[in-house]
């Protein structure tokens, strides 16, 4: 069996290595015996079997006469039956929509890989596919997962977005705390933005999104008329964030209304983390942080402080604290979350998380269960107000029913927009150990509330839980697995 690939200059480089490669191998012969056959280097030979090069016509023919095959055949996109697997991944999108640059991997080393084991491997990746496909996974679930595998890579720290931050202050000579007005004035005189603060008032369809940009030489910035100030400031401080650093392929909404590839959603990312490293001035705000750690009691007035007077919203000092916390105080076994509810449900939605140092609880559950309703990061947002004008904030520590792992959760809740109908919480759990204790002397202060909680009611053991919304479907169905076995056992 013969299988065609797409025809373009990567998978050209691709396929002809590995045939030259298997061919090589099927006649028993070195690189370097090879070398000698055809008058090739062994280091060119092993750029074009990696498919980094592709030799000239007139060393293709010694390479086929050497390996007793026609010309026509090796330049061909034609795979025997052993490379079949490698051509169907090429036909796949797959190979689109892994950012394997991001990661560090050649493609030709990924291919070199397959080509040792193409069919088992082939049917592990068709597997991966398919499991994503039943549990209704789509391709921007994939980039986002791989967002986050390369933000915690990194522990969330980047240095040049830092140093882009710091040449900008200078040389734009923005003063702190960031207003918003300042940013205006640097957009329409340095970038020739159009900044509209009607241009979504009469589009229906684009009230539930904060702004628009419309590129272009002047480009024109489309806002919601209901954002908060910091709301602004921060669209603002997110689009100088982009011109300063060159970067074009982004998404052009707040928003996620289409995602086109892997680079827009870590360009997004970048544009993000210079705004709120634009808001949030490293140094300074180490120094507040390390002053609320030393206090034997907590002190949300402190925390609510660092908002005001920076200007920020609860998402962007939480994200902020994922930057710093690792890297200053190596604090790095902590996740971020934010849960989305839509206003007058008992719908919760995990709509971003990050864990550093490992998987943590809680995280994403694609299966449509319900989250622990004990959590604080929900439990927040059903004691949110919609006429709240300061930040709710709660702390909890949280010990997880059926492990020895105990986290201390600072979760903050504000309306969304003027009118909206979507709320969020942000949450930073850290997990509770003799390094944490040290390090956040108001862990053990009594007036932060202890709960037992489990991950979503399907999967808890809890009998006495008055928060349930769901039957422990999850662990009666084992339940009645191990019941079955044990009859099982009986009948011998």
């Amino acid at each position: 069996m013969e299988t065609h690939v797409p025809i373009n200059e990567a998978n050209v480089r691709l396929i002809f290595g590995l045939k030259l490669k298997q061919l090589r191998l099927d006649k028993g012969l070195s690189q370097s015996e090879m070398a000698k056959r055809t008058d090739i280097s062994v280091s060119y030979l092993n750029e074009i079997e990696k498919g980094k090069k592709f030799p000239k016509p007139e060393k293709i023919a010694q390479l086929a006469d050497s390996l007793s095959v026609s010309y026509d055949w090796l330049v061909s996109l034609q795979l025997s039956k052993n490379l079949a697997p490698i051509g169907e991944l090429l036909k796949s999108p797959i190979l689109n929509e892994l950012p394997l640059d991001v990661f560090g991997i050649d493609r030709s080393q990924l291919f070199d890989l397959l080509s040792s084991a193409p069919v088992k491997l082939n049917a592990f990746i068709n597997t991966l596919i398919e499991i994503g496909r039943n549990y209704g996974m789509r391709v921007e679930h994939f980039y986002f997962s791989a967002l986050r595998s390369f933000q915690e890579l990194h522990e969330n720290y980047f240095e040049e977005i830092e140093q882009a931050v710091d040449k900008a202050t200078q040389e734009f000579a923005i003063t702190r705390p960031v207003i918003s007005a300042q940013l205006v004035q640097i957009l329409q005189e340095h970038y020739h933005y159009q900044i509209d603060e009607e241009g979504l008032s009469a589009q229906p369809e684009l009230q539930g999104l904060r702004s628009v940009i419309l590129p272009g030489k002047k480009p024109r910035l489309l806002l919601n008329k209901q954002l908060s100030d910091t709301q602004r400031g921060f669209i603002l401080a997110r689009e100088l964030g982009f011109q300063y650093m060159g970067i074009t392929d982004r998404s052009y909404t707040t928003s996620w209304v289409e995602v086109s590839n892997f680079e827009q959603v870590l360009n997004n990312f970048k544009g993000s983390y210079f705004a709120c490293a634009l808001f949030l001035e490293k140094d300074a705000l180490v120094e507040e942080i390390k002053a609320c750690m030393q206090e034997k009691n907590v002190s949300v007035e402190a925390l609510r402080a660092i908002m005001q007077k920076n200007q920020v919203s609860p998402e962007m000092l939480m994200h902020r604290l994922t930057n710093l916390l690792p890297r200053n105080f190596g604090i790095s076994e902590l996740f971020f979350l934010r849960f989305s509810n839509t206003v007058g449900t008992q719908h919760f939605e995990l709509t971003k998380e990050m864990h550093l140092s490992g998987l943590h609880n809680p995280h994403t559950n694609m299966l449509n269960e319900h989250y622990c309703r004990r959590w604080v990061a929900i439990h927040i947002l059903q004691n949110l107000k919609g006429d709240e004008t300061e930040p709710l904030i709660k702390l909890q520590r949280s010990k997880y029913i059926g492990s020895e792992r105990e986290y201390l959760i600072i979760s903050m809740a504000q309306p969304a927009l003027k009118g909206g109908k979507v709320n969020n919480s942000v949450s930073i759990g850290l997990l509770l150990t003799d390094s944490l204790k040290k390090k956040v002397k108001f862990w053990n202060d009594p007036s932060i509330p202890i709960r037992m909680v489990g991950e979503t009611c399907e999967r808890c053991m809890a009998t006495d839980c008055q928060e349930r919304v769901e039957k422990p479907l999850q662990i009666i169905r084992q339940q009645r697995i191990e019941n079955m076995k044990m009859a099982l056992k009986g009948l011998s």
